[in-house]
């Protein structure tokens, strides 16, 4: 395995076809506040690779625009809702099909109320990572070693998960329910980005 850095646009040539595990890293967590900073990305295949944006970045990157954007992409995330809400606002394009391992581990792991990606690579897969530089400066004009393993983590894991969460979903009968709920995600994203982040409009009161 091979972590790559690479500065405000992904090269072009390095993903192999087919589903990408996808996440950001932001200076916080209010995405109109707090820029985007890191984008991970891997194919699956063992290497993976972080796009950075410096302070004052355009956010141009027409190569990772472009992967993201594809239709015929299948994009892997966990808690997708806020990485769409961030690339949607940063990068201007919807990041789309969408698999998000959390909303699985909703559906099937009802035997838990611990759904991190931490607590799923630990269950799923029997490894441990580390979350100890989830709240760090992602915004430091030099990432530590220690920054990118994290980074990296977030996205070394999602094709082999999906794959197990995947038969569980079929097993119960909750595929197609599954399915429903990611292709909502864009929509839940563009909510939070509108205003609503917190607001129930499905509720009745």
């Amino acid at each position: 395995m091979t972590v790559h850095l690479h500065e405000e646009d992904l090269p072009i040539g390095v993903l192999a076809p087919g589903p990408v595990a996808v996440d950001t890293e932001t200076m916080g967590l209010n995405t109109h506040r707090d820029r985007l900073c890191l984008v991970q990305i891997s194919d699956g295949g063992g290497d993976e690779h972080l796009v950075r944006f410096g302070a004052g970045s355009d956010f141009a990157a027409p190569n990772l625009r472009a992967v993201l954007a594809d239709p015929e992409r299948l994009k892997l995330y966990h808690f997708a809702r806020f990485d769409l809400a961030a690339v949607r606002h940063y990068l201007g394009v919807v990041a789309a099909p969408v698999y998000c391992t959390k909303i699985a581990s909703r559906l099937i792991r009802t035997y838990t109320d611990r759904h991190g990606l931490k607590e799923l690579v630990r269950e799923l897969l029997g490894i441990e990572i580390s979350k100890q530089q989830q709240s760090s400066d992602w915004g430091a004009g030099e990432l530590s070693e220690a920054q990118k393993e994290y980074a990296a983590s977030d996205v070394r894991y999602l094709h082999q998960m999906r794959t197990i969460l995947n038969e569980r979903l079929v097993r119960e009968n909750r595929m197609a329910l599954a399915q429903s709920c990611f292709d909502f995600l864009p929509a839940r994203a563009e909510l939070d980005l509108a205003g609503w982040p917190e607001v129930d409009i499905f509720a009745h009161m």
